[in-house]
């Protein structure tokens, strides 16, 4: 049987992203994001739903998180679903799902953050072929792995 586990969620954050590092110096940044879901229900009123999910995330691009997104900020974030089970200090067993953070992209809006728009980064100049990056957004960076164009010999 097949499995896959891919969460893709929009939010704001609800805190300012937390940076630590392991003992092997690899960062790892925690953050909590809140997904609002509205719709109107069967009485014809408008209902707002909202959603608190933590997220971590490990490595350099969890520095960056960490360095231009602050609280009430708009984050899309890629990653898998994980179960964490622990005894809490009452004894009681604690569960909690967690985000394990692969990929993001800055989307701007949100009201807590200096910067609206992301991150106010200097222009850099861009790679060969590629434009340089708008503005306010985050320089393009090389796709990981590198894409490779698919060649005439597609086995489908």
């Amino acid at each position: 049987m097949a499995n896959y586990n891919k969460v893709i969620l929009i939010g704001n954050l609800t805190r300012d992203p937390q940076l630590t590092y392991l003992p092997s110096q690899t960062p790892v940044v925690e953050f909590g994001l809140a997904i609002n879901h509205r719709w109107r229900g069967q009485d014809g009123q408008q209902r707002d739903e909202t959603c608190f999910i933590d997220c971590r995330m490990f490595g350099k691009r969890g520095e960056v998180i960490n360095q231009y997104v602050r609280k009430g900020q708009q984050l899309m974030v890629e990653g898998r679903l994980q179960l964490d089970t622990w005894e809490g200090k009452d004894g009681q067993r604690r569960i909690k799902h967690r985000v394990f953070v692969e990929n993001f992209e800055f989307l701007g809006g949100g009201g807590g953050g200096q910067s609206q728009g992301g991150y106010q980064a200097p222009r850099q100049s861009a790679a060969p072929n590629r434009p340089a990056a708008p503005a306010g957004e985050p320089p393009y960076a090389e796709p990981e792995p590198p894409y490779e164009e698919p060649g005439e010999d597609i086995p489908f």
